[in-house]
């Protein structure tokens, strides 16, 4: 199996294509503004094979504005998201998707249900869906067992930044457990929603604690982030601290395994 990590422009999450011996999934979409040059990047990785289907980990547009026209680009292949956001893309809600906050409209979306549990085999390995709440309700993230890779959505931004829980669908404490469920799978490789993997037990393990740390903080605080902590911009769906988290990584190769 192959897990090619591409790596978001601007405001787009990363996404991941899992090319399996059987089948190939991507896991996000990114946003509508660059998804002529993603079915680009996806024909350039599968050469002459097939995507098969897409699995988005939210509602948010960053994940979810290209999966329409990435399924029109290969026959119309299912997508698939939490049942709580099946309506929300269905009906192109461009405020619930935060669409309206990048100045875009949401596609209206058809998708098909998944939820924890789920698995999806590839002939060379299987992919598993987690139910993971709390920056939306609609939450997942997709773990590949045998290599323990595993695509976190939002709950993880980015090593070095929080997630927020500040928005309609979110909850901190959801937000903590689904921190806690990623701990207690022992992943051996995470990938965020935004920049590089994060990789080795140590680093996870050092990356997963300060974010558990800090959220717990926060939920001793009544749900309040610290008042050093700036604003966060408008489109952002996580916080940024001054000074910076000391968890920068440089940006790798997007080739995962």
């Amino acid at each position: 199996m192959r897990i090619i990590r591409l790596p978001g422009i601007h405001h787009d999450a990363n996404a991941v294509i899992f090319s399996g011996s059987e089948t190939n999934i991507l896991v996000d979409a990114g946003t509508t503004w660059y998804q002529m040059l993603q079915v680009e990047r996806i024909t350039g990785h599968l050469k002459e094979q097939k995507l098969d289907r897409i699995l988005l980990t939210s509602r948010r547009y960053p994940f979810a504005g290209a999966a329409k026209h990435i399924s029109e680009s290969f026959d119309n292949i299912p997508i698939h998201i939490h049942n709580d956001a099946i309506s929300v893309l269905e009906t192109g809600d461009f405020y619930s998707t935060w669409a309206n906050r990048y100045d875009s409209d949401m596609p209206s979306t058809k998708c098909e249900p998944i939820g924890q549990g789920d698995v999806f085999p590839m002939g060379d390995g299987e992919l598993f869906a987690l139910s993971l709440p709390g920056h939306c309700s609609d939450g997942m993230g997709y773990f590949e067992k045998q290599r323990g890779v595993l695509v976190t959505g939002a709950i993880i931004p980015r090593a070095d930044t929080p997630c927020r829980w500040d928005m309609p669908g979110g909850s901190l404490p959801e937000l903590i457990t689904s921190l806690k469920t990623i701990h207690d799978l022992s992943p051996s490789s995470l990938v965020p929603a935004r920049g590089p993997a994060i990789r080795g037990d140590d680093r996870i393990e050092q990356v997963l604690n300060q974010h558990l740390n800090f959220l717990e903080n926060c939920l001793e605080n009544d749900g309040e982030v610290p008042r050093s902590w700036p604003r966060p911009a408008r489109t952002a769906y996580f916080l940024v601290s001054e000074p910076p988290w000391p968890l920068l990584e440089k940006e790798s190769s997007g080739q995962e395994k």
